[in-house]
C-alpha cells in the first residue's frame, strides 16, 4: 500500500496531474465509479498553495461531466445510458430514485452531490427525468463545489499534518475510504 501511496502522490504533483483530476471528475460525473476526491485529495496534500485551483478544476469537471450524463438520461437513455446502469446492476435502484427526483429534484442533487455515493446517477436521473437543466446545474455548481472547496479547504490549511497522519495511519486511512464508497454504493443499491 505504501508504494501505490507513494505512486498517487508522485502523480498528484506531476504536471499533468490537473489534467487527470479533470478527467476523472468529468467521468465520475457520467460514467465512472471512482470519485474525483481519489485525485483531489492527494494534489490538495501534494501542494496545499493550489488546493483553490483544484478544487476548481474538479468543479469544472464535474459541471461539464454532469452535462454530459444529463444529456445521457435526456436523449439517449435507452442506448448510452441503460447500458451504463445495467452494467453496475442499477436498474431497479435507479427507477425507485427516478420517481423520487421528479418530486424531490433540487435536494436529492444538494444531498447526492456531496456524499460519496456515484454522482452519475444523479446526473442521468436528472435528464431522464428531465429536471430543469440551469436548476440542475445551479444545485450541482453548489453541492459539488461546495464538497471540492471544502475539502480543498482543509488540506489547504491542515495538509501537512493531515499528510504525516496519513503516512502514519495509511491501512486505516484507505480501509475507512475504501468502506465509505462501498456505503455510497449500498446506500444507492437499497434506497
Amino acid at each position: 500500500m505504501r508504494r501505490l501511496y507513494k505512486n498517487v502522490m508522485a502523480l498528484a504533483s506531476s504536471p499533468r496531474a490537473a489534467w487527470w483530476l479533470f478527467a476523472v471528475a468529468f467521468s465520475e460525473a457520467s460514467f465512472f465509479p471512482i470519485p474525483p476526491d481519489a485525485m483531489l485529495i492527494p494534489m490538495a496534500i501534494a501542494a496545499p498553495g493550489r488546493a483553490w485551483r483544484y478544487a476548481l478544476i474538479a468543479l469544472a469537471g464535474t459541471l461539464l461531466g454532469g452535462t454530459f450524463g444529463y444529456i445521457l438520461g435526456h436523449f439517449l437513455f435507452d442506448v448510452a445510458a441503460q447500458p451504463i446502469l445495467r452494467a453496475y446492476h442499477y436498474e431497479a435502484a435507479f427507477r425507485a430514485f427516478q420517481q423520487t427526483f421528479r418530486r424531490w429534484g433540487v435536494w436529492i442533487i444538494l444531498v447526492k452531490g456531496f456524499v460519496p455515493i456515484p454522482y452519475k446517477i444523479v446526473t442521468i436521473a436528472a435528464g431522464a427525468a428531465g429536471f430543469s437543466y440551469p436548476l440542475f446545474i445551479a444545485a450541482s455548481a453548489v453541492t459539488r463545489g461546495g464538497r471540492f472547496f471544502l475539502v480543498s479547504g482543509l488540506l489547504r490549511r491542515w495538509g501537512e499534518p493531515i499528510r504525516a497522519f496519513i503516512e502514519r495511519h495509511l491501512a486505516l486511512v484507505l480501509g475507512v475510504l475504501a468502506a465509505s464508497i462501498i456505503a455510497g454504493f449500498v446506500v444507492l443499491r437499497y434506497l
